[in-house]
């Protein structure tokens, strides 16, 4: 049978067959199913939400070849229509239970399916500060990504908020554009490489030890933040423009959890230089799978986890001699 011109086979409980699953619509997940059908293979997207994943939330985009400027949801609108033109994307389908063996069941609120591989491209949530005006300013002032929006803030100022080493990458990236950066961090010491400490006090970026963010202020964009010491209680407002939140990402890993796929000690999914996962026939990309938290760097995960998944159900890797 066919789903909008792509090639499956439907058992006799009606479960729909596929050679390869690919769950998230992200970045990641458009580019393996634009790559894994030009392979021949038949394929489909599950998504529980919309395709796009965070980059829907970034206001502007500027490093993305192609596009020197464009707002995150029109480039996920331009990928998700690419990948339509190959595979099925099936949205609002959240998976509720899955189970490898021989061949891999997938089960969503909407629907049963089989695959003989499946591509995990689940992504990650960014882990938020959860204090008053962060919701509100979010793509309007807070950024949970130096990379894609430190560019606006030039000449401006900003705080980054954490002390490991994305932190202070980020104060970095941004001092090295000129932004007028300081770092806040709730303890006395950062938790950065030592080579990342010596880089920022060398650049002499200012360092607010024992300091956390009780609020961020603004109307239409940010203006300033309320910042409390956790010592003396002491707080203070203090002017900026920007506000970078780095203290963490939460991979949604709970399918690679069933599947008994590696992970590391952040919970991301461990995957070679081919996107190949500890489990044959099981590839993941993207976010989850840690590394540059880029989009361009997700897309170039997703073609190669689909081709390395290809070439695996073409001659698979583990009987070569």
């Amino acid at each position: 049978m066919t789903i909008d011109g792509i090639s499956s086979t439907q058992g006799e409980d009606g479960a729909l067959e596929f050679d390869v699953l690919i769950i998230g619509a992200g970045p990641a997940g458009l580019a393996a199913g634009i790559y894994a059908r030009r392979a021949g293979l038949s394929c489909l997207i599950l998504e529980k939400g919309v395709p796009g994943g965070q980059v829907l939330t970034s206001p502007m985009i500027e490093n993305y070849p192609g596009f020197p400027e464009v707002p995150g949801m029109k480039l996920m609108d331009h990928m998700a229509e690419h990948a339509r033109r190959y595979v099925d994307i099936r949205e609002g389908e959240e998976i509720i239970r899955i189970k490898g063996g021989e061949r891999f069941e997938v089960s969503s609120g909407a629907g049963r399916y089989f695959s003989r591989a499946l591509i995990l491209t689940t992504g990650s949530t960014h882990k938020k500060l959860g204090v008053k005006g962060e919701e509100g300013m979010t793509g309007r002032g807070v950024s949970y990504c130096a990379t894609c929006d430190g560019f606006f803030y030039k000449t401006r100022e900003a705080i980054v908020v954490g002390g490991g080493n994305t932190a202070l990458t980020d104060a970095l990236y941004l001092h090295s554009i000129e932004c007028k950066v300081s770092i806040v961090h709730r303890r006395d010491s950062l938790r950065a490489d030592k080579h990342l400490q010596e880089s920022v006090a060398e650049r002499k970026i200012p360092v607010l030890f024992d300091t956390v963010v009780e609020e961020i202020v603004g109307a239409d964009e940010v203006t300033a933040v309320k910042l409390r010491n956790t010592k003396t209680g002491a707080v203070e407002t203090k002017p900026v423009n920007g506000v970078f939140v780095a203290v963490g990402e939460v991979p949604s890993n709970q399918l690679a959890f069933e599947l008994g796929l590696e992970m590391d000690q952040g919970g991301f999914v461990v995957v070679d230089k081919t996107f190949r996962t500890n489990v044959p026939y099981v590839y993941a990309a993207g976010d989850v799978s840690g590394g540059i938290r880029q989009i361009v760097a997700a897309v170039h995960g997703g073609a190669a986890a689909a081709l390395s998944c290809f070439e695996d159900l073409t001659n698979p890797y583990y009987k070569r001699a």
